[in-house]
């Protein structure tokens, strides 16, 4: 798996490839904690493109989980972007896609910022 960060002013975002799977699901975690940053130089906002992401295990899940409680108790905004069918499928199954933020495409993830699900 390929994990890029790219940061847009006050806005990370995280575009990981390939599988997320048990044996990237620790590396993904580490770089989803390097993006949150340190008190004082965290975003504003983090969102995680999905768009080249294929598969996503219970390990992956469970480092999107840990990543959106961190953004959570620091203040940052959290979500999801541009999942295909198959990851979306997981998030929907598993009922993540109830608690984390899933947009439809960067551009809307970007525009307004991931907001809480209703």
């Amino acid at each position: 798996m390929i994990v890029r960060t790219e940061a847009l002013g006050t806005q990370t975002l995280v575009v990981p490839e390939g599988r997320l799977d048990f044996g990237a699901a620790a590396g993904f975690q580490e770089e989803l904690e390097r993006a949150l940053g340190a008190p004082g130089s965290a975003p504003a906002v983090l969102v995680v493109d999905c768009a080249a992401l294929e598969y996503v295990s219970s390990a992956g899940l469970r480092a999107l989980l840990l990543a959106a409680r961190a953004a959570q108790r620091a203040g940052i905004r959290f979500g999801l972007c541009a999942l295909r069918p198959a990851v979306r499928e997981v998030l929907d199954l598993s009922g993540f896609s109830r608690i984390i933020a899933v947009h439809p495409d960067r551009q809307s993830a970007l525009g307004r910022g991931p907001q809480a699900p209703p």
